[in-house]
């Protein structure tokens, strides 16, 4: 996965890859000539005492040393650009296709693993773009280049080459066969701690309501722990590397001064050659070190390389059709017919043979107990998920035949667990159109029974909203959720247990110029009380998954058992209280 990554975020940026080449090519021959050249100064310079070969030499030697410094700067250069590039590529291919997933492949990869891979994976196969432009392509040119000139300097000695470069070979190739398992592990143990760091964040409240801050600073330590104890483990072999690959250098230098010594005092080879080849002798023996740099870097980015593949080559559920059918502007009637729905590797249905119509100008309740479906069911309409038996339409067209974009134009959904964005109230409310004038926004947060307490924060519509709505209570931030969807004005609303943070008194309030001010529009109402619904047109009665009642309060009291469960469970409780 790794290559197929490389190739194709690299393959468009040739012109830059080719060019880091050249000149770090440029700067590895200049780098294997300045030995040759010091040979020359001494063998011809300072043995035979010719002052002026010493400087004349020594002028081309600076030359090609500002050509060697000029070289690697601009290479240097050039690959942090093709780097930075392509991880920028990657991260904007990365959230493009987490955006367009449904829930499904969002709780299947989790969100904390797809931050990490949308953060530090991409980051660790950036900094392998980086290190072998700067390093791995100057390497092998090293490496090769000093054996061709180390063989040219002294064939008697180059057998030490035969002998040094297998062995370092051999060493870190068993230490990097080691290090793989140690950094597959390293990046699921990152997810495991931002997943709590991520829970822990989102939920203070409850874990201070139970005064579980010690428990959950247990849990968090021992994922740490986790992580250091596999970061020790990638660390230890990390390095042993350096110091194996330092005691094969250092023993082939003593080789080399010891069989070119008697070389040198039989005359078989003169002092300034058996530098030079000592030279070269370091060069490849540091190109294979740098090698190893990315031999320690290779097993990390190619797991990152397998995550980030997965999700790239994961296809979102719900895609827009081949040739999508635009539905007539019909006021937005949708349709439930026998509809199924089974999540993934679940036994048995969440839905069952749901069946009913939702008319423009009307008010469709759906109740039942937790965990009936009532959230899955309206998640159909917008394709939150698409259904795997029956079909749900609007206005006479498949869901699943219509272009999302158009379908989403004509919903507005205000979720259960309302969200806002950090910004202002007004740039949230904005979300549902982004042209509304701020008298558009008064009037959709009156009609949500929000203007009130707009008007006395600091700023009113400019006022402040951290991430998340943390900085406004929870009624609050719902009656902005929905006025929201009011600001987009779309044919079909769907409230998900909306009203839930709301006081009796609110709820009614709210609802009753909901009903006067969209009289053509189709509302879908999810509620728990039985008080938001009871004036609804029709009430969709659902018990694990299956619709076992339809019609108006009054019909569903005579005729649903279960409807009348929960009516009178409801009044004995407010009894109660």
């Amino acid at each position: 996965m790794l290559g197929k990554i490389l190739v194709r975020y690299l393959a468009p940026a040739w012109p830059l890859v080719t060019l880091v080449i050249v000149f770090q090519l440029g700067q590895s021959i200049a780098s294997l000539m300045l030995p040759t050249l010091n040979a020359d100064i001494i063998d011809h310079g300072v043995v035979t005492g010719d002052i002026g070969y010493i400087w004349r030499t020594g002028a081309v030697m600076l030359g090609v040393s500002a050509v060697q410094v000029v070289c690697s700067l601009v290479a240097v250069y050039l690959g942090s650009r093709l780097a930075m590039g392509m991880g920028r590529t990657v991260r904007a291919d990365l959230f493009h296709r987490v955006v367009a997933f449904s829930q499904r492949e969002v709780g299947q990869f989790g969100a904390p693993s797809l931050i990490t891979r949308n953060t530090n994976d991409v980051q660790q196969v950036q900094m392998l773009v980086q290190m072998s432009a700067t390093v791995m392509v100057s390497a092998p040119m090293l490496a090769i280049g000093g054996i061709v000139m180390a063989v040219r300097q002294d064939v008697g000695l180059s057998w030490l080459m035969a002998v040094s470069v297998p062995v370092l070979l051999v060493i870190v190739s068993l230490i990097v066969v080691r290090m793989v398992p140690a950094f597959t592990k390293m990046q699921a143990r990152i997810d495991r701690i931002n997943q709590i760091m991520r829970e822990q964040l989102t939920g203070i409240r409850v874990v201070r309501a139970f005064v579980r801050e010690d428990e959950e600073r247990t849990r968090f330590t021992a994922a740490s722990a986790d992580v250091m104890a596999t970061g020790l483990r990638a660390g230890n072999l990390m390095a042993l590397m350096f110091p194996a690959v330092m005691l094969v250098m250092n023993v082939s230098s003593v080789a080399v001064i010891w069989f070119g010594a008697e070389q040198v005092q039989n005359h078989g080879v003169q002092i300034g050659t058996l530098f030079a080849f000592l030279t070269y002798m370091m060069q490849i023996l540091m190109g294979v070190m740098m090698a190893t740099f990315m031999f320690v870097m290779i097993p990390r980015a190619a797991v990152c390389a397998d995550r980030i593949g997965a999700v790239l080559e994961t296809e979102p559920s719900v895609e827009a059709p081949a040739s999508a059918v635009t539905a007539t502007r019909a006021g937005g009637r949708v349709v439930f017919d026998d509809v199924e729905f089974t999540y993934p590797g679940a036994d048995a249905p969440v839905l069952q043979h749901i069946s009913f119509d939702a008319e423009p100008g009307t008010t469709t309740a759906v109740i039942g107990s937790t965990g009936a479906g009532k959230s899955t069911l309206v998640g159909l309409i917008a394709r939150l998920f698409d259904v795997t038996g029956g079909a749900v339409t609007v206005d006479g067209v498949d869901v699943r035949r219509m272009d999302p974009d158009d379908l989403w134009d004509r919903v507005g959904l205000v979720p259960q667990r309302a969200f806002l964005f950090a910004g202002t109230i007004a740039s949230n409310l904005r979300y549902g159109d982004a042209a509304a004038t701020d008298d558009d926004l008064w009037r959709a947060l009156e009609l949500a029974q929000a203007k009130d307490f707009v008007q006395a924060l600091p700023g009113g519509l400019d006022a402040p909203i951290a991430q998340g709505g943390t900085n406004v209570s929870g009624g609050q931030r719902q009656r902005l959720a929905i006025a929201r969807a009011l600001v987009k004005r779309p044919e079909i609303y769907i409230f998900d247990d909306s009203f839930s943070a709301l006081d009796l008194q609110t709820d009614a309030a709210l609802r009753r110029p909901l009903d006067t001010h969209l009289p053509g529009a189709t509302r879908i109402v999810v509620a728990q009380r039985v008080s938001t619904i009871r004036h609804a047109d029709q009430i969709v009665v659902l018990d694990h998954g299956r619709m076992v009642g339809i019609g108006t309060h009054d019909e569903l009291v005579a005729s649903s058992e279960t409807y009348r469960e929960i009516v009178e469970s409801q009044l004995a409780a407010e009894a109660a209280s």
